[in-house]
């Protein structure tokens, strides 16, 4: 077994035949209708839900994922029974005691013997379960964290923290809501849970169908048509599923063939994909469930969250889009068949009616819903859509797989959250956030610009193998304190985070995105994360610019907004030009290197710059145009 495999390897995804897979999908189905009756319309304590939730969940982890990589897809090892038997039984001793849990005093009234054990055996039962979900390299993580908090009272100088026993960890990380049964559960068990419903229900009447024509129909007959249908619709099918990697293996499937049909090489066409897809997850209403939990985390409402990521989402896509199309025309690459294309008004007539139940969420978010109440009426507006045309109504066995759908497409994401609760328990215990800010301040010399680089480089790197939101949440609790101390406005140090957090998706050695794509391409992994760290190089610098000018966050005047949103756009394609090295001809060094220049100056948004930016762009189109004449 290679290094990558033993850290970043999950149990193989079971499918079970016969009664036994029939009654786990209807099983699956049941904790779907339980769940949105307890987000949307139960008045039982958070903490029952939350610990309800995670026990259903984790019964579904040992039925569903085997125990390693070769286990038998189609069996369901004897072990594994007992393993989601002892799910459900520990998870129906603490939903027995819930009431007592959520009166007891922390750390005063004593834990029982059979407190202890079953929340011990709950505690192992989740790393068991994060193990198999999101690989070894996140449990082996969170085993550190664990043993940091139990035995960091060892460690000498800033690192060490007070003596914490064995029953202070328990108390805190299983019997209050600061633990296991955290904000990144409950934000499972809810928002993240609902709005997955929305895109599975969506996605099967036919809205991802909808998109990719879309897609076509607006860019299919360009230059690099193709590839421009992979940016486009990737970025729209991210809007309704917030996941790199099920974007990759859904839009992929069908695009990076015809990119490599068209004379793509397949390392270029799988990092496409890859590039466009990361960005799904930055894209409102889903984005990777994270918005929700920077939501809780911080207490920014989430529609305010939401229509802040718009404009910096929409600016990652600028430079990808125009490389695209600088590599084809480079190239000499042509767009597809016309004849293979729907017009836009037919794509509109056929499908049109997909765009409603995003309005509809956008309509109730800005009405004063909570984001709970957004997802049930855009999943409503989903099924009401889907009855004006036969070929997209929904049957009774359709809204049956929908409902199982969604709870398994939530088996990973609880384990990751799950885990990550475990994580800001340890952290809060022994107030190691702190200790890091006054780290990164002591390798930074409180510069802020060089704090923000250590802050993306660890946001990254926390983030390599993860999904988004256990990415973003390791980052806000080690990583926000930094910018707190810095004097960044909550709003921008955390979109920062979430914006670096997403970008790991892409970033080797891991860059989870990159192997999904692969296994479609036929390309080496590696080389596709290479290439597309490279198309999506220029949308890493745009984090810097909403830091350092709210304005891209929708904060500022509308002349404000428009000025910083105008110099920065301008920057990201100048910063395109000069990456690929094109512009109606290949570059010269010089003007290359201007345009380059041209495109940091820009991202400042400071008027001088600007000026001094618009000039140097003059002068490189010069310098290019007379070597030109010269050959």
């Amino acid at each position: 077994m290679s290094l990558f495999s033993l850290a970043f390897g999950t149990g193989v995804r079971r499918r079970p035949g016969g009664l036994s897979g029939k009654a786990i999908r209807l099983y699956a189905a049941a904790v779907a209708v339980w769940t949105v009756y307890a987000a949307a319309f139960s008045r039982a304590d958070a903490l029952s839900l939350t610990i309800a939730f995670l026990a259903m969940m984790l019964v579904m982890v040992f039925l569903l994922i085997g125990r390693s990589i070769s286990s038998d897809p189609g069996r369901i090892d004897w072990h594994d029974w007992i393993f989601a038997a002892a799910s459900a039984v520990a998870g129906g001793y603490f939903l027995y005691n819930a009431k007592a849990i959520g009166e007891r005093i922390t750390l005063l009234d004593p834990l029982s013997d059979w407190d202890m054990g079953a929340a011990v055996l709950l505690i192992g039962l989740t790393l068991e379960a994060m193990r198999r979900t999101v690989g070894g390299g996140l449990t082996a993580l969170v085993t550190l964290f664990i043993a940091y908090n139990l035995y960091g009272d060892l460690l000498s100088g800033p690192l060490g923290h007070g003596e914490i026993t064995l029953g202070h960890f328990i108390d805190i990380m299983a019997f209050t809501t600061d633990g296991l049964f955290g904000v990144p559960l409950r934000v499972a068990a809810t928002y993240a849970f609902l709005f997955v419903m929305f895109g599975t229900a969506l996605a099967k009447t036919g809205g991802g169908d909808f998109f990719f024509d879309l897609a076509a129909s607006v860019s299919g007959r360009s230059t690099g048509g193709p590839a421009k249908i992979a940016v486009i619709s990737s970025a729209l099918y991210g809007t309704i599923s917030g996941s790199p990697t099920s974007d990759v293996v859904t839009t992929g499937a069908v695009t990076i063939p015809m990119m490599k049909k068209m004379g793509y090489r397949s390392s270029f066409a799988g990092a496409v994909e890859v590039a466009a897809s990361t960005g799904g997850s930055l894209l409102p209403p889903v984005m990777g469930a994270a918005a929700f939990i920077m939501s809780e985390y911080t207490g920014i409402p989430y529609i305010d969250i939401a229509f802040a990521a718009l404009i910096p989402a929409l600016l990652y896509y600028l430079p990808i889009y125009l490389q695209v199309h600088l590599r084809a025309a480079k190239i000499g690459l042509r767009g597809m068949d016309t004849a293979s294309i729907k017009p836009v008004g037919v794509t509109l007539r056929d499908g049109g009616l997909f765009l409603v139940p995003l309005a509809v969420i956008t309509w109730v978010l800005v009405d004063g819903y909570t984001p709970t109440y957004a997802a049930v009426y855009g999943t409503a507006a989903v099924v009401v859509v889907s009855m004006f045309k036969s070929s997209t109504r929904l049957t009774p066995g359709a809204v049956f797989d929908i409902l199982a759908e969604t709870s398994l497409r939530m088996v990973a994401v609880t384990g990751a959250c799950a885990a990550a609760g475990l994580v800001i328990g340890g952290i809060t215990m022994t107030g190691l956030a702190s200790k890091f800010s006054n780290l990164v301040f002591l390798l930074s010399g409180a510069n802020m610009f060089l704090s923000l680089v250590l802050a993306a480089g660890l946001t990254i790197l926390l983030g390599l193998g993860m999904p988004t939101p256990s990415a973003y949440i390791l980052a806000a609790v080690l990583v926000a304190p930094v910018m707190a101390n810095l004097g960044i406005d909550p709003m921008a140090g955390h979109m920062f985070l979430l914006y670096f957090a997403v970008m790991s998706a892409l970033t080797p050695p891991v860059a989870v995105a990159a192997y999904a794509a692969s296994a479609i391409s036929g390309d080496n992994p590696l080389a596709i994360a290479a290439m597309a760290v490279r198309i999506a190089l220029a949308a890493f610098l745009i984090p810097f610019s909403f830091v350092f000018n709210r304005a891209l966050l929708l904060q500022g005047s509308v002349l404000e907004i428009a000025w910083a949103t105008g110099c920065v756009a301008a920057g990201l394609v100048a910063l395109a030009v000069a990456i690929e090295g094109y512009l109606r001809a290949p570059l010269t060094a010089v003007p290359r290197l201007c345009f380059a220049a041209v495109g940091m100056l820009l991202l400042f948004t400071d008027p001088l710059l600007a000026a001094i930016a618009a000039g140097m762009a003059a002068m490189a189109i010069f310098i290019q145009r007379m070597a030109l004449r010269a050959t």
